[in-house]
């Protein structure tokens, strides 16, 4: 996937204030949603300091904090480097649900919908072919995969492919924060009967209005998609509380 639109936002710079803590959620986020591989090599720490705009100092520091955190192995010698080390499922999904109220919920579905829907639509209006191949490969994998965490690793992914294909690199970088601070629970429903039967007909639906050059029918799919999940998130949500 080098080269990817969703690579190359994950490498572009980082800005303002407190760079290591920056740098550190980036890297953090899209090791979490698959977007850097198991073992999968990191630039040079030159070049990956250049790409993200800050000094060696400053990516020496968030790699320690990331190996430090079991998400980066770094090996000397020939051959050597800064190698992805992906994490196992986040524990305790249902707890982290029941710690939301199902209007916080529906309000951080308003928000993703709105940013998945204009990802979608400019997907559409600015998508090349090249842009929509790691798009369809996304479907691939989703329709191959069987693990639950994969699933959701998948269901993300792809979400970013199509921001990353929108050529925005502030919106693929919004995606990548929103699907790795609440995607685990987002298409938690989908692992219920059905589920994920639904959701791959509505992303093969988006991913169809993208390469068709449909922006409203892009739009419109994305933010029915996520408004859905939402729904049956909170619909999950309140069966937790119990009676």
């Amino acid at each position: 996937m080098a080269g990817s639109g969703s690579h190359l936002a994950v490498f572009a710079p980082v800005g303002g204030a407190g760079r290591v803590e920056a740098v550190v959620r980036r890297l953090a986020d899209a090791i979490a949603l698959g977007l850097l591989a198991d073992g999968e090599q990191l630039p040079s720490e030159a070049e990956l300091a250049a790409r993200l705009g800050v000094s060696t100092v400053t990516l020496r520091e968030a790699l320690m904090a990331l190996r430090q955190r079991g998400l980066v192995e770094t090996r000397r010698g020939r051959g050597g480097g800064s190698f992805v080390r992906t994490p196992e499922e986040p524990p305790e999904l249902g707890r982290r649900l029941r710690a939301f109220a199902a209007d916080e919920l529906r309000d951080l579905g308003d928000h993703y919908a709105a940013i998945a829907g204009a990802a979608a639509r400019l997907a559409a209006l600015r998508a090349l072919p090249g842009d929509l191949t790691p798009l369809w490969r996304t479907l691939d994998d989703l329709a191959a995969a069987r693990s639950p965490a994969a699933l959701r690793r998948l269901d993300g992914r792809f979400h970013v492919e199509v921001a990353a294909a929108s050529r925005s690199a502030r919106l693929t970088q919004e995606e990548i924060r929103l699907q790795a601070d609440i995607g685990p629970l987002l298409w938690l429903p989908c692992d219920e009967p059905g589920g994920h039967d639904v959701a791959t007909a509505q992303h093969r639906a988006i991913a169809g209005a993208v390469a068709d050059g449909d922006p409203d029918k892009a739009r419109d799919l994305a933010e029915r998609h996520v408004l859905d999940a939402v729904e049956r998130l909170v619909e999950l949500r309140l069966r937790l509380s119990g009676p």
